[in-house]
């Protein structure tokens, strides 16, 4: 990805207060950022606009965060984006479960923006080598 081209990021939540403190983070980091309050309509953008990474909740109405990951893996877009969970589930069977579903990171809330803005970075800076 050139420098001067914005990230685009994807963030699912159900809590409209976690969608307003990702939204003003990442803008000022810099991404390009659309948001959705639920795991379908997450589905329909990732189609509709396919961003460089998707930031999703693990429990939101409709389709959850799983189901979300698991359908934008089966899309086989290239380059695949990179998928991070987030969520209030703690038991580690939770990491575990994600990652199979097909995230590249799991988080457990509360999660500082901070060390998501690192795994994002990361994992975008390794999908370009």
């Amino acid at each position: 990805m050139s420098p001067d081209k914005a990230k685009c990021l994807l963030i699912a939540d159900d809590d409209p207060e976690m969608l307003a403190a990702y939204s003003a983070f990442f803008c000022n980091q810099g991404f390009d950022i659309r948001t959705v309050a639920n795991g379908a309509d997450a589905f329909t953008e990732y189609c509709a606009w396919c961003p460089d990474a998707v930031l999703l909740d693990i429990e939101m109405p409709l389709l959850d965060g799983r189901g979300v990951a698991r359908a934008i893996r089966l899309v086989g877009a290239l380059p695949a984006p990179l998928l991070l969970a987030t969520t209030g589930l703690t038991s580690l069977s939770e990491t575990d479960e994600s990652i199979r579903a097909g995230f590249d990171d799991h988080f457990t809330k509360p999660v500082l923006l901070p060390v998501i803005l690192a795994a994002i970075n990361r994992g975008l800076a390794a999908s370009e080598t």
